[in-house]
């Protein structure tokens, strides 16, 4: 009786322990969750998540030019993922994902024996799910608080969203290695391949990163990597999610991954460096995160008709001045067999389109050489290399290479001249294609935004308008003869010269012009006054800083841009406005939402000056009259002057003005019809002279040329209209003066209604003028 006693009273003891301890723990459990649950983010925060994704950058014509930030991302919708790659990763990660309520309970107690068993902590038990809840709304730190706010999240979570939702946020964030975030980041990265395009061992490489990204990358290291990858074939097996064969077959592939960039449409890094800082400007460290899409003005078959412009230009130039040949190696220490490992060829950059390559036999004006990969060989025919000249090439010699438009081979170097071209849309500024260099990756200077060059005789235009808005008219005659000029606080005179160091007396604007005669231009604008040159040029857009208040500014003394001078020349182009160029037409967010669209002022010659003022139109800064007489004159010097190598394109609604400094330091061309204005720049950048004879319209205007080519391809001529107060009078170009239609060396010259000659020339007169029925052939140009 006694023992049923103290039996009874130590049950009835620990009942009331474990009803205690039960009891304590429900309500130590109870607060735990309270506090735990207060401390909780709001999971409905997953409805509008923001990726980090990169600043993408495209041309109007939607090709990718650029993208900048660290992480490499490009959402999808769970229905663009292949349904093979979600079951790989169900395999791989969480095969009961679509069963459990976001939370595996029976991993989770394995992990919990496995960890009081051996004392140790082992990765299992974690969902999908509660992975989406780390990756987004908690911490990675390895505690017992943040595990039980994992789980919790987790189950609030699944309740809140659809199982295809969480594994789209899942496969949209998971990182992938090599910068790569999500699956179709991780496929471009590792296969250069869209989700659609990958194979079914491709899939499983991807779907075994998450595990360990470092460990079983495939670029770092292939075995193991294909060895998560069977394991997760054999995984999808198991789970019957591909067949035996398949398995079989997707098991004995090769790893076929290799680290891939991401590849331009077209290249225009200049330009892209630009929209690069313009976006930081506005937005800070938050444009390399948010997803910007920045689509730019640049029209893609244009810009890449610009970068070979210049390319070929440069290379044209270079050859024009010989090779610069330098051995690198002796020829006793080439073997042709251990070539690649005797010779530094591979530690050679790819400069431009120049790539180094060794040579390998020399026989029969054919030259066989090795590129840098030491795989391809190429030949180079005799006649892609004549221009070097008397230089003998050599077996086990580095030279550098490039491939010509009908795909053979040439010799070459890297040219040592710069270069840069910019082209405009008239109409509005926009920016249609530029290039500031030879190679960005060799030197990131824009010379077609940072540049600060002499125009040269480029200017010279600006001077003929202040001209003629002064009351000179294109049949004005000046005298071209020889002036000195005294320059206060210089110890010698100033004698200029015409390029050609000649003198040819009375001569006409539109001849002076059209020929770039120094000294017509310098006697007229000492004639006029600078201050009155000056004011013109001011509303160019130039500044009082580019802009030297003496006669010197008659020859462009001054600096430019080739992006403002291409401004300038848009205004002879569109009627007389001046546009601002611009080079971001929209910015779209991550959501395809448009945050800034680009509303230009535009040139509208058909416009009245009220509604100039009252609407989006740019500033009009020269009269619809003046603007055609320039357009004239301009005409006339590809027609007939210092631009006649354009003539090849066959049209006759081209216009502009070469440009040529002292010393040929400089070497412009600027140039335009009415649907595109397009500026040609080449020289050194530490302003050594480019060489006799190497003028704007031997180095510069090649490059327009191959541009305008395309450019102008399936656009129709368009023709020079005369406005309202511009009438034709028939003169004698020695005098300016009328002449009678007998007179065999007569022209037609336009003129603003009021400047027409009323006087006859010498020996002719109204009388004689009118007794001939026989009427003068209208050929101004």
């Amino acid at each position: 009786m006694a023992k049923k006693t103290l039996s009874g009273q130590i049950l009835k003891w620990f009942a009331i322990f474990f009803t205690t301890i039960t009891l304590g723990s429900a309500t130590s459990g109870y607060f735990l969750y309270n506090k735990l649950s207060a401390d909780l983010p709001d999971v409905k925060t997953l409805h509008n998540v923001q990726y980090q994704t990169p600043l993408s950058i495209y041309s109007k014509d939607n090709l990718l030019i650029a993208q900048f930030g660290e992480k490499k991302r490009t959402p999808v919708n769970i229905e663009e993922v292949p349904q093979q790659l979600i079951n790989a990763f169900i395999a791989a990660e969480d095969d009961s994902f679509y069963e459990h309520p976001g939370v595996d309970f029976k991993g989770l107690i394995r992990a919990g024996l496995q960890l009081a068993l051996t004392g140790k902590k082992k990765q299992g038990g974690s969902t999908i799910t509660m992975q989406v809840t780390r990756n987004f709304l908690l911490s990675n730190e390895k505690t017992y608080t943040r595990k039980l706010k994992e789980i919790m999240l987790a189950l609030k979570i699944e309740h809140e969203y659809p199982k295809n939702k969480i594994m789209e946020l899942y496969l949209n964030q998971i990182f992938m290695g090599h910068r790569a975030y999500g699956v179709a980041a991780a496929a471009q990265v590792y296969y250069g391949k869209s989700l659609s395009e990958l194979s079914l061992a491709e899939h499983a490489m991807i779907a075994g990163l998450p595990k360990a990204p470092s460990i079983y990358n495939p670029i770092t290291n292939q075995a193991r990597a294909i060895e998560r990858r069977n394991y997760v074939l054999h995984r999808m097996l198991e789970l019957n999610h591909i067949t035996q064969q398949e398995y079989a077959d997707a098991s004995r592939q090769p790893s076929t991954a290799k680290l891939q960039s991401v590849t331009p449409e077209i290249s225009a890094l200049y330009l892209a460096e630009m929209v690069r800082q313009k976006i930081f400007e506005l937005y800070g460290e938050q444009a390399y995160t948010s997803g910007f899409k920045v689509y730019t003005t640049i029209n893609g078959t244009l810009q890449t008709t610009a970068n070979q412009a210049l390319t070929d230009t440069l290379h044209a130039y270079d050859e024009r001045h010989g090779y610069r040949h330098s051995r690198i190696n002796k020829t006793s220490d080439f073997s042709p067999a251990h070539a690649p490992r005797q010779l530094p060829v591979g530690e050679l950059p790819v400069i431009g389109d120049t790539l180094p390559a060794i040579v390998l036999r020399v026989k029969n004006n054919l030259v066989t050489a090795k590129l840098q990969d030491s795989t391809l060989l190429i030949e180079i025919p005799w006649e892609n290399s004549k221009w070097a000249g008397n230089t003998t090439l050599r077996t086990g010699e580095i030279i550098r290479v490039r491939q010509l438009p009908n795909n053979t081979w040439a010799l070459t170097q890297v040219p040592e001249a710069e270069g840069a071209f910019v082209s405009l849309n008239p109409v509005n500024g926009a920016i249609l294609a530029l290039t500031g260099g030879f190679d960005f990756y060799r030197n990131k200077y824009n010379r077609a935004t940072q540049s600060k060059r002499q125009p040269g005789s480029g200017f010279k235009p600006i001077i003929y308008t202040t001209a003629l808005e002064q009351g000179y008219t294109a049949a004005s005659l000046i005298n071209d003869a020889p002036i000195v000029i005294d320059n206060p606080g210089q110890e010698n005179e100033w004698r200029p010269e015409n390029y050609n160091k000649k003198f040819y007396g009375p001569t006409s604007i539109r001849s002076a012009i059209t020929h770039s005669r120094n000294i017509i231009s310098i006697r007229l604008l000492k004639e006029m006054g600078v201050e009155k040159a000056v004011a013109t040029a001011l509303r160019f857009g130039f500044t009082e800083e580019q802009i030297p208040k003496t006669l010197s500014l008659a020859l462009g003394s001054g600096y430019a841009t080739p992006l403002q001078m291409a401004r300038v020349y848009a205004t002879f182009a569109n009627g007389g406005f001046l546009v601002k160029p611009y080079f971001i037409e929209r910015i779209e967010s991550n959501e395809g939402e448009i945050i800034y669209q680009a509303k230009p002022k535009i040139a509208c010659p058909t416009c009245d000056s009220s509604q100039e003022l009252n609407r989006n139109y740019a500033p009009r800064i020269i009269t619809p009259q003046i603007c055609f007489l320039m357009n004239s004159l301009l005409r006339d010097v590809v027609q007939h002057g210092t631009a006649t190598g354009a003539k090849i394109l066959g049209r006759q609604d081209l216009a502009g003005k070469t440009g040529t400094t002292n010393e040929q330091r400089d070497a412009w061309f600027n140039g335009y019809t009415q649907s595109n204005v397009a500026t040609a720049w080449i020289g050194f950048d530490d302003f050594s002279p480019l060489g006799n004879s190497e003028t704007g319209g031997v180095a510069a205007l090649p490059m327009w040329i191959e541009f305008m080519r395309v450019a102008l391809k399936d656009t129709p001529e368009t023709p020079l209209e005369m406005p309202e107060g511009i009438v034709k009078a028939f003169i004698s170009p020695e005098t300016g003066l009328l002449t009678a239609a007998t007179n065999k060396g007569g022209i037609w010259e336009y003129f603003q209604a009021d400047r027409v000659p009323t006087r006859f020339a010498s020996g002719d007169s109204a009388t004689d003028a009118g007794q001939s029925d026989e009427k003068p052939t209208e050929n101004l140009f």
